[in-house]
């Protein structure tokens, strides 16, 4: 299951999985994610934390994933370092989308 931020990144996220051979059931509503999860078998959740709050609501999502599943692998996804919630860094540095290393994050995740 992808669960994404944006529409236009989760399609294409979801188009570069099934190019390299998985099956995908996504959503951008963190809401709709878990009664997703309970009508599909899913190996990974893979959950967008992009954006102001995400990260939170990212954490609460895999809290109410590992209740009802607690075998369940899930795995944040992100374009750049995401630090919107803490004071620690001096800079946020954006590195471009590389469809490889999330195609061979998903690879190690499922092994």
């Amino acid at each position: 299951m992808h669960v994404g931020s944006r529409e236009v990144v989760l399609k294409l996220r979801d188009q570069i999985l099934r190019i390299n051979g998985y099956e995908v059931v996504s959503t951008v509503n963190l809401q709709e994610a878990p009664g997703l999860l309970e009508q599909h078998h899913c190996d990974l959740v893979l959950v967008d934390v992009e954006g102001q709050g995400r990260v939170a609501q990212a954490e609460r999502l895999c809290a109410e994933v590992r209740s009802r599943r607690p075998q369940q692998k899930v795995a944040f996804v992100c374009n750049y370092l995401i630090s919107i919630d803490s004071d620690c860094p001096d800079e946020i540095i954006e590195a471009e989308f590389n469809p490889v290393a999330f195609v061979d994050g998903v690879k190690q995740m499922l092994e």
